[in-house]
């Protein structure tokens, strides 16, 4: 190719740039105009059109000033959407983090850091599936407005609230102007939990665990030296102190237990016979998993294909308030203990929460592919039930009514 030809196709492709570049601009452009216009408004015009042509058509003048009133009723209406919608807008939620059945209380704070005065808006504002709106009259230069708003919660949830939307548009709907202002904030609806004290579920003696306030005549971790006693090992004579202090002294020991608790929530559709069974099965291993993180018990939750996070117990009441019922094919609670099985071998302490769907078999089966060693317990969800504790082969079977008769289940199981 010559120098020529090249410096001829370098503008071509410079000119086609800038006209993508055009064709873009004027697209975004005319999106954002289009947009504001309203399906009803749409239908307005394509009959004003229709009503225009057939009364230019066939001489009737009534189609004619039909046409006209239609059009200037358009007319003053995309008058409304004439203003600036600069509001700053802060929206805060006193508490993001609410039990079920308490309302979260927030405000919505709107304000004009501008030099002109912002025309009547409306607001608003989306919480979950639903929304509120707020009506905000004229703002002058520096002025503020604040709404106060409270969200009921009746389910456990992640319920999104906002983005805030400032809305401007006509009395009748035909053209809208929205722009969303603030990102959305998380409210997190916790499920109800008991409170239960009593003897720890979770610790089994081990060597390799951690120290704890029990004195142990044979361990790892050293206490302090005491007086011989019978029956104590020669193995742990101290004799350097022995021979300082003329009485046989040994080493006493803080006993190393290891805290491994793990719970596995079954989220099956078919393992519950309706969404109550559901939440008490919820909210019994939040209140097992709060009682072990309060025993300073190291705490891993599973559901259906996946681990929950339940390092502290914020963030685990957070994991469990976006629990949901699993796909079908992900497999039952027996499917569940054959996973904790496989990724927490290491369990001193398995908990399987699953509702009154579960048959005796299916909670045999499941036992029977937890780790080796571990101390299994069952927590059977059967709204309306009264309490009862048996037996499945090494597990103890606990079935709950109601969060209430959780506490008193678990001290059978303990006494």
């Amino acid at each position: 190719m010559t120098t020529e030809a090249l410096g001829q196709a370098a503008p071509a492709r410079d000119r086609r740039e800038w006209w993508g570049e055009l064709a873009v601009r004027v697209w975004r452009r005319l999106r954002a105009v289009l947009g504001v216009v309203r399906p009803a408004a749409w239908v307005l015009i394509v009959g004003a059109a229709v009503l225009w042509i057939a009364g230019a058509s066939l001489g009737w003048w009534e189609l004619t000033v039909a046409a006209v009133v239609l059009a200037v009723l358009l007319a003053l209406c995309a008058l409304f959407l004439i203003g600036r919608t600069a509001y700053d807008v802060t929206l805060d939620l006193t508490r993001t983090r609410v039990v079920v059945g308490e309302r979260a209380v927030g405000a919505l704070t709107l304000s004009n850091s501008g030099a002109r005065a912002i025309l009547p808006s409306r607001v608003v504002l989306p919480v979950g599936a639903g929304r509120g709106e707020f009506q905000v009259s004229r703002l002058a230069p520096g002025a503020a407005a604040e709404e106060l708003f409270a969200i009921p919660t009746t389910r456990r949830a992640v319920v999104a609230v906002g983005p805030v939307s400032v809305v401007r548009g006509d009395p009748l709907g035909l053209f809208e102007r929205v722009h969303r202002k603030d990102e959305p904030v998380d409210l997190f609806v916790h499920p109800r939990t008991v409170l239960f004290d009593g003897q720890s579920l979770g610790f089994l003696r081990d060597l390799e665990g951690l120290p704890a306030t029990d004195l142990s005549r044979d361990d790892v971790s050293f206490h302090a030296l005491r007086e011989y006693q019978p029956g104590d090992d020669l193995r742990h004579v101290h004799w350097k102190s022995t021979a300082r202090t003329g009485t046989v002294m040994v080493r006493q020991y803080e006993e190393t237990r290891r805290s491994h608790f793990v719970i596995g929530v079954s989220t099956h559709p078919g393992d519950y016979r309706d969404d109550d069974e559901f939440e008490l099965a919820i909210s019994a291993a939040g209140s097992l998993g709060l009682r072990a993180l309060r025993d300073s018990q190291r705490v891993e939750v599973r559901v259906q294909e996946r681990s929950l996070p339940s390092g502290t117990g914020k963030q685990f009441l957070d994991s469990l308030s976006g629990v949901v019922h699993s796909r079908p094919r992900a497999g039952g609670v027996v499917e569940l203990a054959g996973v904790v099985a496989a990724t927490l071998p290491l369990a001193s302490v398995v908990v399987l929460v699953c509702g009154s769907g579960v048959d005796a078999n299916s909670l045999r089966a499941a036992c029977a592919r937890l780790p080796f060693g571990a101390r299994t317990l069952a927590v059977v969800a059967e709204s309306g039930a009264s309490p009862s504790l048996r037996r499945i082969a090494d597990a103890d079977v606990v079935t709950v009514g109601s969060l209430e008769q959780l506490p008193a289940a678990l001290r059978k199981v303990l006494a």
